[in-house]
């Protein structure tokens, strides 16, 4: 699969590894920056998707997403991130990622304005619940980053993701070219995604790195088998 990631904001907190370590999918442990890893709130506008090397696929291919996810790393020393929830403007995508690949879509009312160089980003979900789930992050983009820092590059330099299907533990590559990154001041957050994918409080708390980029292409390969979940229970 290929698709653009455009106008994508990027909000961090960070957190003990204990805390995210249960929501990992077998074989697979928290990757940690410095003994801290992070839970990211990440929504943008998804364009152009398509398969292989056919063309885009015509009004499904292009939707708004935001997605909580966390960071991965499995027992081969594959990195990657492990998505707790998608929400998608697209019924039918949601639908099927959930269904093929084991991705914890969610369908919802979804809208990205930008004014007076504030961008914002609005959800609610509709299915599955909790219903109303969401609420609105507005950041404003600051100056470009040259020379991203540790964490900048840990947030967001990520090339896989780790997914179960079946019982199976799946790593999936991911290719994309460097993000042109910037700084970005969070001006308003109402939300309540993280509250619905286990982290309770943790959006009224002050996010370590809140980061915007224009957006960039990416492509994903085919999903590598990892551990069995008995097998890696057992060991």
């Amino acid at each position: 699969m290929r698709q653009t990631w455009a106008d994508i904001a990027f909000v961090h907190w960070a957190v003990d590894p204990d805390v995210v370590a249960p929501f990992m999918p077998a074989g697979v442990r928290p990757d940690v920056l410095d003994g801290r890893s992070y839970v990211g709130l990440i929504p943008f506008r998804m364009q152009h998707a398509g398969f292989g090397r056919g063309p885009a696929v015509p009004w499904l291919g292009t939707f708004h997403e935001t997605n909580v996810r966390l960071y991965s790393v499995d027992d081969t020393g594959r990195h990657g991130v492990v998505f707790l929830s998608l929400e998608s403007a697209r019924l039918v995508v949601s639908a099927l990622a959930r269904l093929v690949f084991g991705t914890p879509y969610t369908w919802a009312r979804m809208r990205v304005e930008e004014h007076d160089g504030v961008h914002r980003y609005t959800t609610s979900r509709r299915w599955p619940g909790p219903r109303g789930a969401g609420g609105r992050i507005e950041v404003r983009p600051g100056e470009r980053l040259e020379e991203p820092s540790e964490l900048e590059h840990f947030v967001t330099a990520r090339f896989g993701l780790h997914t179960r299907v079946l019982g199976r533990t799946w790593w999936v590559p991911n290719t994309h070219t460097a993000w042109p990154l910037h700084r970005a001041e969070l001006t308003s957050l109402d939300d309540t995604l993280l509250e619905a994918a286990g982290f309770p409080g943790l959006a009224g708390t002050a996010p370590a790195s809140v980061l915007w980029s224009p957006g960039t292409f990416t492509t994903f390969g085919l999903p590598r088998r990892g551990v069995p979940a008995r097998a890696a229970a057992a060991g």
